[in-house]
């Protein structure tokens, strides 16, 4: 049986270039584009393909956020991130929202079709410049045993920080917990004083080593 694949990139040439590619590749059917995450949403359930290529930066609903609400409605379909961002806050959000694979787009044709077949077989394939970034983020030193626990979080900045890792910017942070823009702000700056670290990359990097 062929690995279905399908894609959601809001480059029409770019993806009609990838369906045309993977249509053509022996083992391959690619069975569903989309232009937006929004299409895919609401398709994708009823298509049920083996793998999706999802592009991050696309108008309305970004990458990260749709993969975080098509894994509970897809638990066995893989989905794999295609995209230009090869960023540590980027990669970390993109596996937090549960992502299997993180590829950019200027990986070679036999490359992107063996990562296909080896995230289908359970596997979580990534460009070797993502795997070497991740391996570097989870390495670095652990913070000092004076500071910098998330036992020190409060409740609701536990929550702040949860949404902060499955990708959510502040402005969804602010409507998911029915609070305000500037609210969130307050909460993120006292996250960010009271596990030590200067950006939301490295808060998100001490959430996932928890």
């Amino acid at each position: 049986m062929p690995i279905t694949v399908s894609i959601v990139e809001d480059n029409h040439q770019l993806r009609g270039t990838l369906a045309k590619m993977i249509g053509r590749a022996e083992g391959f059917r690619c069975v569903s584009d989309y232009a937006n995450a929004e299409d895919a949403l609401a398709d994708l359930p009823k298509v049920k393909p083996d793998v999706v290529l999802m592009d991050i930066n696309l108008p309305g609903m970004n990458g990260v956020e749709c993969v975080r609400k098509l894994k509970p409605l897809l638990p066995h379909t893989q989905l794999m991130m295609l995209t230009v961002y090869e960023d540590t806050e980027n990669i970390f959000n993109a596996l937090a929202a549960g992502a299997n694979g993180y590829l950019l787009k200027r990986t070679p044709t036999r490359e992107l079709l063996d990562a296909i077949r080896e995230v289908q077989r359970g596997g979580s394939p990534m460009t070797t410049h993502i795997a070497r970034l991740v391996v570097q983020s989870l390495q670095k030193p652990a913070a000092p045993a004076s500071g910098g626990d998330l036992a020190e979080l409060s409740e609701r900045e536990q929550q702040v920080l949860d949404l902060l890792a499955q990708g959510l910017i502040y402005k969804e942070i602010a409507e998911k917990l029915n609070i305000s823009y500037e609210t969130v702000h307050t909460y993120i700056r006292r996250i960010y004083e009271k596990l030590q670290v200067r950006t939301r990359t490295e808060a998100v990097a001490k959430f996932l080593q928890r």
